[in-house]
């Protein structure tokens, strides 16, 4: 019988679990996993071996049981043995197979689990449920993801805004450093001297050094269904991004058959936004659209984005109306299906071929291309060829 590498065994023995051992036994010989692989053993088999015992006092000590401070142990072997990314993928099963997600509504539980957007999405889907001596563990473990989730875009963010903007803006004062050289030579190209072989501008345009305050308005239009767990997380941390910028007027809207105005009820405040909003229930976005409508006082000046799945449990033919006038008002539009790493959504297709028609692309959009959709929407490029551009380089597909 051919040897085979005692290490390739092991790890085919902790993938497979405990069941696997005697089949595998007859490659080579009979290996013991050392103390760390049992544990690690343990520690999955807690989750993926369901013959085991997860009873307190059964065959398996690992188990989650009804025990806090077992579980506590449990998530502390995981995050000895496994890395970050991994880490959150066990959780995340732990929470879907075994019914974890009583156990983090206990404080002692919770500041042991590994913070993800996926684990955010849990907690808000249990917000109600939550007491108030976890509220403040909660809110711990939120606040550090809402932290990450602002690191990774604010500084690309708020400078594809306010460039955009400054873009569209030009100011008479005049100042080398802040001239138009594209805008200048494009309105000069009849000023071209063949004798000279150059343009003699008749204009020079410089850009706006100075910020008005809400040049623009921004309605972020945020569908609060179950599916949207983790586009809810990205897409309130993006408004409270935009929150901040003294050139956005910023409103916060969420819906399923109601519509919330968060904006009113949280400010800037991500965290509390995320812990105070309901998943699940129905979907009526005409209703909050026509909600949203109330707004915009610039059409022009206007960008509306919706996140949604387009799964409409409302009026369908009096939504698709409502965006049209809403485009054909001048108002931007856009509809991200999702707004996530997560990879192709779920989502209505005939309904966003319907968007699309009317010039509303839709789209699925990584949280790392938002910058670069901000600035060309807001420069005035085609939002087709945004959205094309974006789905290319996104794991989203176009709708």
């Amino acid at each position: 019988m051919q040897t085979v590498d005692s290490s390739e065994i092991k790890r085919w023995r902790l993938i497979l679990g405990p069941s696997a051992q005697e089949a595998l036994d007859q490659y080579c010989e009979p290996n013991s996993l050392t103390r760390e692989e049992s544990e690690m053993d343990a520690a999955l088999a807690a989750i993926y071996d369901d013959s085991a015992d997860l009873e307190a006092g059964g065959k398996r000590s690992a188990g989650l049981g009804a025990s806090a401070p077992r579980l506590a142990r449990w998530l502390g072997d995981i995050r000895t043995y496994f890395r970050e990314d991994v880490v959150a993928v066990i959780q995340q099963d732990a929470i879907e197979r075994k019914g974890l997600t009583q156990l983090l509504l206990e404080p002692e539980t919770l500041k042991h689990v590994q913070p993800s957007v996926q684990l955010v999405g849990t907690l808000m889907s249990l917000s109600e449920k939550i007491p108030e001596r976890t509220k403040e563990t909660a809110r711990a473990v939120v606040r550090v993801i809402v932290d990450q989730i602002k690191l990774e875009l604010e500084h690309d963010i708020r400078q594809g805004v306010l460039g955009a903007l400054n873009r569209r803006s030009h100011s008479p004062l005049p100042h080398a450093s802040t001239i138009d050289w594209k805008w200048t030579l494009g309105k000069n190209l009849k000023n071209y001297r063949p004798e000279l072989e150059t343009i003699v501008p008749e204009r020079v345009y410089f850009f706006a050094r100075g910020q008005r305050s809400h040049r623009w308005t921004v309605i972020v239009d945020l569908d609060q269904s179950g599916s949207m767990a983790e586009s809810v997380v990205y897409g309130a941390v993006m408004a409270s991004i935009f929150a901040s910028l003294p050139v956005l007027k910023t409103h916060l809207v969420a819906f399923d058959t109601q519509v919330v105005d968060l904006t009113e009820r949280y400010g800037n405040d991500p965290v509390s936004l995320l812990l105070g909003v309901q998943l699940g229930g129905g979907t009526d976005i005409n209703k909050s659209v026509a909600y949203c409508q109330q707004f915009i006082e610039e059409p022009q000046q206007t960008l509306f984005i919706m996140i949604t799945d387009l799964y409409e449990g409302g009026n369908q033919a009096q939504l698709v109306r409502r965006l049209t006038d809403l485009v054909a008002s001048g108002v931007r539009c856009l509809c991200l299906l999702a707004l996530n790493y997560s990879g192709n959504p779920s989502y209505d297709h005939d309904l966003a071929k319907k968007l699309a028609e009317i010039g509303i692309p839709c789209f699925a959009c990584s949280p790392s291309r938002l910058p670069e959709l901000l600035e060309r929407t807001l420069r005035g490029d085609d939002l087709q060829e945004v959205a094309n551009r974006i789905s290319r380089n996104s794991k989203g597909s176009p709708g």
